[in-house]
């Protein structure tokens, strides 16, 4: 037992600090970095960063661009995904009235979400960000007369990312290698309707309560910890649960040291506008490579760019402590979800139990 725990540790050590191989080509990166950057520079130059910050966010969408297939399911994929971003943040605006509302219809947009990922098996990052823009939007501020703009911006940035992603497909579309897969869409069908299910009901389930021990505890962003929580349980098996949660807070306590490091440095718009930028790059160059070290640079880039109107900007060590709390807090209770999710046992009573209920219902 001693021996088997032994060789155990040693292959999760070894893995921790090992890197993936990858054929992500470098200009992969670059049009993420542009998408999430230019609406930033645009605001800066026009002077109102806080605006462009929503747009920006939107620029997100080009993370779902599937190089791998054919030009015209690139971008019916990203313009389905455009509508999901601008949906999410249209529900979480609509319902941040009410902290109790908004969790419940949270958590149940996060169900539907993740049973609709899961339906057409949408590839990485499948339902992160739809369900990151409504967390976001529902711990705004409720201004229904703002609700529009905001929605717009948010728009504005998807068809700048979009406008982006058809332009470079245009550029390389000569340099496509013919390939078996090439006449998939980035969508397939899944046939266990009732796994997803009650997968989807545990994440909702999950989102919902995140987001509402948010609010009970008064953290002033209790968004943080719905999307913490949603990073470690979007692993693909228990082992892989509890990676993503030392990964995650081992990565997020040495990126807050370089955020802080990067904010005691310099906090002028044009150093976070670029910062942002470069940021996103690295990113995009490591995810594929090294979840733990891509961390290390996720956590300082989403502060920024989350956190970049917000006054405590200038307090680093105020949002930083913040920060630290709202993660663990959402990785333990990603940690609990992901074991939840995977134990087999509970899965298989709860499929039972909605085949009966399927059978009564059409009984009567």
């Amino acid at each position: 037992m001693a021996t088997t725990f032994k060789q155990v540790l040693q292959k999760e050590t070894n893995a921790f600090f090992t890197l993936n191989k990858s054929n992500r080509v470098w200009h992969i990166p670059l049009l993420a970095a542009l998408s999430v950057g230019m609406p930033l520079i645009a605001g800066l130059l026009l002077g109102n960063l806080k605006a462009s910050l929503t747009a920006s966010l939107g620029g997100l969408v080009i993370l779902y661009y599937a190089p791998s297939i054919p030009l015209a399911g690139r971008m019916i994929t990203l313009l389905a995904c455009s509508f999901g971003f601008m949906l999410s943040y249209t529900i979480g605006h609509c319902f941040s009235f009410n902290p109790y509302a908004s969790a419940i219809v949270f958590g149940l947009w996060a169900m539907a979400v993740h049973w609709i990922v899961s339906f057409f098996k949408t590839r990485a990052p499948g339902n992160f960000f739809f369900i990151m823009m409504a967390s976001m939007a529902s711990c705004q501020p409720f201004d229904l007369h703002h609700i529009p703009q905001k929605i717009g911006l948010m728009g504005l940035g998807t068809m700048w990312a979009c406008m982006l992603a058809l332009v470079y497909g245009l550029l390389t579309l000569h340099k496509q290698t013919p390939s078996p897969h090439n006449n998939k869409l980035s969508v397939t069908i899944v046939k266990n309707e009732y796994t997803s299910l009650v997968e989807s009901g545990i994440m909702g389930f999950f989102m919902f309560s995140a987001l509402l021990i948010g609010h009970l505890l008064a953290f002033k962003n209790p968004y943080w910890i719905p999307i913490s929580c949603l990073a470690v349980m979007q692993g693909v098996s228990r082992l892989h649960i509890w990676q993503r949660v030392v990964h995650r807070i081992v990565g997020t306590f040495v990126g807050l040291c370089l955020c802080w490091l990067a904010l005691s440095i310099s906090k002028t718009p044009l150093s976070i506008c670029i910062s942002i930028i470069l940021l996103q790059f690295i990113v995009e160059s490591l995810i594929v490579r090294h979840y733990a070290l891509a961390v290390i640079f996720i956590t300082p880039m989403t502060i920024l760019l989350a956190e970049a109107g917000n006054p405590l900007i200038q307090d680093p060590n105020h949002l930083l402590a913040a920060r630290v709390t709202d993660i663990i807090v959402g990785s333990m209770i990603g940690a609990i979800g992901g074991w939840v999710i995977y134990h087999e046992k509970l899965r298989q009573s709860a499929i039972r139990q909605i085949r009966k209920t399927k059978v009564l219902i059409h009984r009567r």
